[in-house]
């Protein structure tokens, strides 16, 4: 993860998600048990020249090969991608990927699994006898086994399930019948040509290849006549190879495609989830004008297990967004097994957790049932999270009141937006907070307490710098702790800090709020009105801190409605393009009414152009008080 810049991590993940499609374009087409005829039968043409393609993966042929080039504008720059896929019998198959920036090649045998990567000179191998638990491994959900493996790869989330039965029963005729019908293909049976709606165009080559056009991409799909020779998935010469659990290996494998397809194309599950209000012992899921909204209150273990039994599926689909399909790119990025990262960073980051988060955090985990290891690792994930924000009060608003924005930049692509959840939490001999989070985690990067304090954060550098207290702990620990801008200050000097983060923290008592520089080893203070090297002349009676052209389109904005600034002005401040394209959310804090507007992205748009919700932190507290005392 160090070394991994914002935009670098966008970029690279963008490109590989290239891979997704290419991928299931095959799946797609080589799924299915029957056989149509071949060109001169009386069946549909375009059905006859598709059947070889659906009869790869059926039951009918247990070994063959296909290879797919694709040639893709990724970031205005064409590149090239290269896909082998290689079946030999029930459970073993090859899948190889190029790419100029990674190399993937993965070995499923009936004694292991292993993911290579060439560029890296890494192998993971998980190892266990797949033929001797057949049944077991074909029918398991996060199995690689190529039997039915692209109806597990195709979740309800996608709106692609909508084909699922087409590949579960598949021939050439209700193929071509569906691609006529539903996508308005056309086919010249002259030409061997066809043509969709858009600028979808594809080919039957005579070198026997089945040739697609979408815009400026293009990829050229082509059957071997057999195999290749099948290398052991030990066989790997001069690589190093480090073990890892067969079942964690094709779970993260599985689940990380499955997540990413979800992403990509996803179905009314997803964005347009069921608003139902629901409740458990100690706490309560409601909707507020289509936002998320969880009320939590109790003892840690009381509010953990509440979050995890509201919010099962969004607290899922969050982790398989971070551990699987984040995770496998990751690890394709950096040779290091994503995993074995977070668990070394929460070695680092654990012992400066307070005990009451660690309750908690296990507690969600037993009601989700996953392990409690790894949501204590996933809970560290937040480290990574990079923003901008400002506090206006005084001279710079319209009615004197403390404004403070938060921008949560970060990478719209892995689907957080999915599990987007503000939490409202009354934790037993705490302060009552409002935390705009995500489902599964329970630090805060965005929040406010009951005492009019709000807090958000900003990422710089320095990942890796772990021996400290969790950024997102800590962020949790002043909305629990510190009722004054002063004793958030003390905090942030007193604690072992980790990385590099920008903050503006504010007080909505007192009009009072700073921005905060810090890192492991220093800790420097912004008042309003300051100027720094970094952030400019100063603005009366203002903190704005971001970086680059949206730092200078931020000030511009300040200056232009400075002594105009309500909510209203508040929100226009963030967007576009102060807020980016990868923008998950946006809050305007208005501490003083303790009050706050929080907008989400979606799958096609970023926080910024969406709706925002005003939520009333009292009214809510209110609410929660009255649940019979609970």
């Amino acid at each position: 993860m160090a070394g991994f810049s914002r935009g670098t991590r966008r970029r690279w993940f963008t490109r590989f998600c290239f891979v997704h499609p290419v991928m299931l374009l095959g799946l797609v087409l080589l799924s299915g048990p029957a056989r149509g005829g071949d060109a001169g039968s009386t069946i549909d043409p375009l059905a006859a020249n598709l059947q070889p393609y659906l009869d790869l993966l059926s039951g009918s042929q247990q070994e063959f090969e296909l290879r797919c080039r694709a040639e893709v504008p990724i970031d205005g720059d064409a590149q090239t991608i290269k896909i082998r896929l290689a079946r030999y019998g029930n459970h073993a198959f090859d899948l190889d990927l190029e790419h100029r920036d990674y190399e993937v090649r993965i070995r499923r045998r009936d004694g292991a699994t292993a993911f290579a990567l060439p560029k890296h000179g890494v192998v993971y191998v998980g190892r266990g006898d797949a033929a001797a638990d057949a049944e077991v491994a074909d029918t398991a959900a996060d199995s690689l086994s190529p039997s039915g493996l692209s109806q597990r790869l195709i979740s309800t989330r996608t709106t692609l399930s909508t084909y699922a039965p087409l590949l579960a029963t598949p021939d050439g005729a209700a193929i071509a019948a569906a691609l006529k019908t539903f996508v308005g293909i056309t086919y010249d049976p002259a030409t061997r040509r066809g043509r969709g709606n858009g600028s979808v165009e594809f080919s039957f080559e005579p070198n026997g290849s089945l040739q697609v056009r979408v815009e400026d991409a293009q990829l050229d799909l082509f059957i071997a006549d057999q195999p290749s020779a099948m290398a052991g998935a030990d066989d790997w010469p001069g690589m190093k190879q480090i073990e890892i659990p067969r079942e964690e290996l094709e779970r993260t494998l599985v689940r990380g495609v499955r997540r990413a397809v979800e992403i990509l194309a996803p179905s009314k599950v997803l964005t347009s989830p069921s608003k139902r209000d629901r409740e458990t012992a100690s706490g309560r899921l409601r909707w507020i004008d289509g936002h998320r909204v969880v009320l939590l209150s109790g003892s840690p273990r009381e509010i953990g297990r509440a979050h995890g039994e509201l919010l099962t599926d969004e607290a899922q689909a969050c982790i398989d967004s971070v551990l699987h399909t984040f995770g496998v790119v990751q690890t394709i990025r950096s040779g290091s097994w994503f995993r074995h990262d977070l668990d070394a960073a929460f070695a680092r980051l654990s012992p400066h957790i307070p005990d009451r988060h660690r309750i908690e955090t296990r507690a969600m985990a037993r009601a989700l049932g996953l392990d409690e290891n790894l949501v204590d690792s996933l809970n560290v994930f937040p480290e990574l999270f990079h923003c901008s924000g400002f506090a206006v009060f005084g001279e710079a608003t319209r009615d004197g009141k403390l404004y403070h924005g938060r921008v949560l930049d970060y990478m719209t692509t892995i689907g957080l937006q999915d599990s987007a959840t503000t939490f409202i939490v009354a934790a037993d001999g705490q302060i009552p907070f409002a935390n705009v989070g995500y489902a599964g985690f329970i630090g805060s990067v965005s929040g406010m307490n009951a005492q009019a304090i709000s807090l958000g954060e900003m990422g710089g550098g320095g990942e890796g710098r772990w021996d400290g207290v969790p950024m997102a702990t800590l962020m949790r620990r002043a909305l629990e702790e510190c009722s004054t801008l002063d004793e958030v200050i003390t905090l942030w000097r007193d604690s072992p800090r980790t990385c590099e983060y920008y903050y503006v923290f504010a007080d909505g008592k007192t009009n009072r709020a700073v921005g905060v520089a810090a890192d492991p080893d220093s800790i420097e203070f912004i008042q309003p009105g300051q100027a720094d090297p970094r952030l400019g002349e100063g603005i009366q009676d203002a903190v704005v801190l971001s970086a680059g052209d949206r730092l200078k389109v931020l000030r511009q904005r300040v200056h232009e409605k400075h002594g105009q600034i309500d909510a209203e002005v508040g929100k226009w401040l963030m967007s576009r393009p102060v807020a980016m394209q990868s923008n998950l959310h946006n809050v305007l804090f208005v501490p003083a009414d303790q009050v706050m507007y929080v907008a989400n992205a979606d799958h096609r748009r970023p926080a910024a152009e969406r709706p925002y919700v005003r939520l009333d932190l009292r009214e809510l507290l209110t609410s929660l008080a009255g649940r019979g005392g609970e």
